[in-house]
């Protein structure tokens, strides 16, 4: 389907100009009616963004003093918007960012979490073909321009302030906590762009730079990113070629999340994104590749204020503690330009909130619906070549990856190679053509290429009608000579099923091992647990995906060990708290809880009211050490003082930090 007027010979490149928002930005929502876009629309207003109406399927008239169209293409005609938000259910959110585009409505927002992520690869097939649309989502917090007073989506405007330093970020709590420090250090923002946690982004880091290059108002950057895809590696690339052609570049700063996924051999996340594919690399080489082009690395975003500051030769400002206890041993965090080592992570790792299947437990018929061959021996030979198929984030598609294994003992991902195709594409019978190539390269046997061919073509036909993010399998060459799978992962995207009721068979046909149980039962609280191997000894606690990740490794860059992952969610209620402890006090291991909270959606008031509860109804005997910081923190803080509990408070995340290690180490 064809959907844009737009010159064949433009692209979606051209499109990255639609992010340049601003007080002449005028805005619709979709969805316009419904409860969490009126109280967005209503905060939105009130900050000073142009909203000019909205649409919601079957009204006409008016909503908050503003026109309701019931089809965007109406709204387009009538309004002229030069931005949408769409505020749709996640199993409608696709079909409302389709008719946006279809509408050519220059900058689309989708804030909605948990869209299936083959819905969004088709919405990505329909952006490449056009040039009007720039998509900013999903699962993002949206944009906003402090300098404009223009926010689509929903960014706590408590913690943005006018300024000069670009923010774009993985992470929704991440960034609060980015601006809130930067807003803290008199800098502000210039404008702030949330890529989202999604496998696959409607705009990247790379097109976020490219804005603010060109950005007059945007003196310094700010990059978070995390575990999964490679954008912070092209990332680093554009910022060599950007300092090479560049007489006074400006400066970044940067925070990659999910270093303990290497302590792991798993991806510790909450974000459907954030788990290592095949052939990608892990935090530690990702910090690596951006610290060896001159970004300044932090491990914690409240740093970015004061490094900042000396990036753009800003005198400091004075550092205070508001903790209670004067005699708490103070720790200053150094920037670092050389914090990691050159490690990588296996490609079969698994990602907690999707479905996998080993292939000892994938339903019989799928593979032989698919005419896979399966190695019958419980032995088996030496691998002989591997196989992925994912999703490439940067060129927004998907990819199967093919590699040798070889005598040397390299790996061999390393020289595997990779061949882009659409969904569907297979079906057309021309497969043979596809991999005569990637055979030549991996001198596969002439006489075996028809069934390798086969082989692939089963798998990715599995991986599409699954709806599977990653397809991970080893290839073996039987007594006979012929070739059967001997090993595979199948992964699964939970959203297809949970958010629109599809591919009920093959995800009701699982059952769930202990450990996941006990993860699992907590997600009806909206709460994301994870316990980790190993020694650790502090149970951690925190709002927000990236907040969690980040949490974990700041606190073992310092030296502790955590015996847990746990993300509350946006949606935290005081019961939501409570439940919280009570899963990490079931963990023996822990001697210390650190409570790590940033209130953006979340209120800081809100959770001193869990703590209080969860100590009321638990009887907790460990120390715990809180932080709250964000919206209604004077109040969360004055809450936690006054309430009498044996509770250590602090504002700075370092001390905080070292204090739960200390009492980690002697209770």
């Amino acid at each position: 389907m064809y959907f844009s007027t737009s010159h064949l010979l433009r692209s979606y490149e051209n499109t990255i100009a639609n992010l340049r928002i601003g007080s002449h930005t005028r805005v619709i929502f979709q969805g316009f009616t419904g409860k969490k876009a009126t109280e967005n629309a209503k905060q939105s207003l009130q900050y000073g963004t142009n909203i000019v109406g909205g649409v919601t399927p079957g009204k006409n008239g008016e909503h908050l003093g503003l026109p309701v169209l019931p089809t965007v293409r109406q709204a387009k005609e009538q309004l002229n918007p030069d931005a949408t938000g769409v505020y749709v259910a996640a199993h409608q959110a696709a079909g409302a960012i389709e008719e946006a585009i279809e509408a050519e409505i220059p900058l689309i927002v989708a804030v909605a979490e948990h869209i299936p992520l083959h819905d969004m690869l088709r919405i990505h097939s329909v952006l490449k073909s056009q040039s009007k649309s720039r998509l900013v989502g999903a699962n993002s917090p949206g944009i906003i321009s402090p300098i404009g007073k223009c926010r689509v989506g929903f960014h706590p405007l408590p913690t943005v302030q006018a300024g000069s330093v670009g923010v774009v970020a993985k992470s929704g709590t991440l960034s609060y906590e980015c601006c809130s420090s930067l807003s803290r250090a008199g800098i502000g923002q210039s404008l702030v762009i949330g890529m989202g946690g999604d496998m696959v982004a409607g705009t990247d880091l790379v097109e976020a730079l490219k804005v603010f290059e060109h950005d007059d108002a945007t003196r310094g950057i700010v990059m978070i990113g995390e575990i999964g895809g490679t954008a912070e590696e092209e990332a680093a690339d554009w910022i060599k070629q950007y300092r090479q052609r560049t007489q006074s570049p400006k400066p970044i700063m940067a925070l990659v999340g999910g270093f303990v996924a290497e302590r792991l051999h798993r991806p510790v996340m909450g974000h459907a994104g954030a788990f290592v594919g095949p052939t990608e690399q892990n935090a530690k080489v990702k910090a690596r590749a951006l610290e060896d082009v001159g970004v300044v690395t932090t491990h914690h975003p409240s740093h970015f204020g004061e490094g900042m500051r000396q990036l753009l030769k800003m005198p400091s400002l004075p550092r205070q503690s508001t903790n209670s206890r004067k005699d708490q041993r103070r720790f200053m965090h150094s920037f670092s330009r050389s914090l990691t080592a050159n490690l990588r992570i296996s490609p079969l790792t698994k990602q907690i909130r999707n479905l996998y299947m080993s292939l000892d437990k994938a339903p019989q018929s799928l593979l032989q619906d698919y005419a896979v061959p399966v190695s019958p021996r419980k032995t088996l030979p030496i691998c002989t070549y591997l196989l992925g198929i994912s999703i490439d984030r940067s060129k927004r598609t998907p990819y199967i990856a093919i590699g040798k294994v070889n005598d040397s003992g390299e790996d061999p991902w390393e020289n595997s190679q990779r061949l882009l195709f659409n969904i569907g594409e297979f079906d057309r019978g021309d497969s043979l053509d596809h991999f005569s190539s990637i055979a030549r390269h991996l001198s596969i046997d002439s006489g075996k290429l028809e069934a390798f061919t086969q082989i692939a073509r089963s798998m990715v036909k599995i991986f599409e009608n699954t709806e599977a993010f990653l397809v991970d399998g080893r290839i073996f060459e039987e007594s006979d000579g012929s070739l059967a799978v001997g090993k595979a992962l199948f992964g699964l995207d939970d959203a297809a099923y949970r958010t629109a009721n599809r591919q009920k068979t093959v995800h009701e046909s699982q059952g769930l091992g202990p450990d996941v149980l006990e993860e699992v039962k907590v997600e009806k609280d909206g709460i994301v647990y994870i316990r980790l191997p190993g020694k650790g000894n502090i149970g951690t606690f925190s709002n927000g995906a990236g907040l969690a990740m980040n949490t974990n490794d700041a606190v073992e860059s310092q030296g502790g060990i955590c015996a847990n992952f746990l993300d509350t969610g946006g949606k935290a209620t005081v019961e939501t708290v409570k439940n919280s402890f009570q899963i990490i006090l079931t963990d023996k291991r822990v001697k210390t809880v650190f409570v790590n909270i940033f209130g953006g959606l979340t209120l800081c008031d809100l959770i001193a009211d869990g703590i209080m509860l969860a100590y009321q109804d638990l009887g907790i005997k460990l120390p715990v050490v809180v932080r709250l910081r964000g919206t209604n923190e004077e109040l969360g803080q004055k809450m936690i003082a006054d309430s009498g509990l044996p509770l250590h408070a602090y504002d700075d995340f370092d001390e905080a930090a070292q204090k739960a290690i200390e009492l980690a180490r002697t209770s």
